[in-house]
């Protein structure tokens, strides 16, 4: 086991997948020599080569286009988006080509390749450097969509990723990149997509969120055990699709409550879908109405970013108003 933040943790995993497996390669904007803007692939040209890893233009559609095309040829490449800002321009070639694949072809072909990008709030980069636009590419099935907490997380969540034989996003929140380090088992390991983490056992109320919410979503539910004696379960979904229902329902039932929390603003936030989600599957054990605690309805604001991010005091409101029902 060794000390590592979520860089460093995902720098690991490519290095043991690409040595592990030599039809890997992984390319993007700065993505080669200079390791990405946020050094994620550094070392890797270094010492897999530039035909494994190398930059490409300032275009995304392009990127996930190659991606696409190299995927069918039989290679699986590791495509990463800047951030996630700037994904959208290939945005129809991840929703309309990418995810439809074994759809269009009666499943007789497939695109195994992982598209990563830097996603969320946290470091001033105002509204071009960060948005959280999971829920855009939710709704698009063939699509697998991961969203990493820690670093032990992003290893095993990204080995899963690459060896995966369908599609994912891979969204990688930017603030938490070296704010969090933790012990992370330097050899391989996995963890299967679509499987939630209940990082805290409660009673009293459940508490859902991922990526970098989920550290405010764990600071909320101690201070209310410290101040209130309110047991709070926390979920980390850490991934969204395929996403773990069973989890989800199994704790709401026997909580009663659920609270759920991310940073993309609250209409039509994934928060939603979950909410239906809850509403159908656990309406007979719901005590008070599934309440949401989001980013707000506007772009991303620079100078006022704190006001914006849900932190944990609104967290912590939003659960007390939950539980005063």
């Amino acid at each position: 086991m060794t000390q590592m933040n979520i860089i460093q943790a995902l720098n690991q995993t490519l290095h043991q997948e690409f040595a592990r497996d030599n039809k890997l390669l992984t390319f993007g904007e700065d993505a080669g020599y200079f390791g990405g803007v946020f050094r994620v692939t550094s070392g890797l040209q270094e010492r897999f080569g530039e035909e494994r890893c190398f930059n490409t233009p300032l275009c995304e559609q392009g990127i996930i286009g190659f991606g696409i095309g190299v995927a069918q040829k039989g290679l699986k490449p590791i495509c990463e988006i800047q951030f996630a800002d700037y994904i959208f321009p290939a945005y129809d070639q991840i929703v309309n080509e990418l995810a439809k694949m074994r759809y269009r072809t009666g499943n007789q072909y497939s695109a195994p390749m992982v598209i990563r990008t830097p996603c969320g709030g946290g470091i001033h980069g105002g509204h071009y450097h960060s948005q959280s636009p999971e829920a855009q590419f939710l709704h698009t099935p063939g699509l697998n969509v991961v969203c990493v907490s820690s670093p032990y997380d992003a290893k095993g969540l990204l080995a899963s990723a690459i060896r995966s034989n369908d599609p994912v996003l891979f969204l990688e929140p930017k603030r938490i990149y070296r704010a969090i380090k933790e012990e992370v088992p330097e050899e391989e390991y996995t963890i299967p997509l679509g499987q939630a983490h209940v990082a805290r056992s409660g009673k009293d109320i459940t508490l859902i969120g991922w990526g970098a919410q989920h550290h405010q979503n764990m600071a909320a539910a101690e201070e209310l055990l410290n101040e209130h004696g309110i047991d709070v379960e926390v979920i980390n979904l850490r991934t969204l699709n395929p996403l773990d229902t069973h989890t989800i329902t199994v704790s709401v039932q026997k909580t009663g409550r659920c609270v759920i929390s991310h940073e993309a603003p609250k209409t039509q936030g994934f928060g939603a879908e979950l909410s239906a989600l809850i509403m159908e599957h656990c309406f007979l054990s719901l005590e008070a109405p599934v309440n949401r605690c989001c980013g707000v309805d506007t772009p991303f604001p620079h100078t006022l970013e704190h006001e914006y991010l849900p932190d944990s005091y609104r967290v912590k409101q939003a659960l007390l108003d939950t539980l005063s029902y």
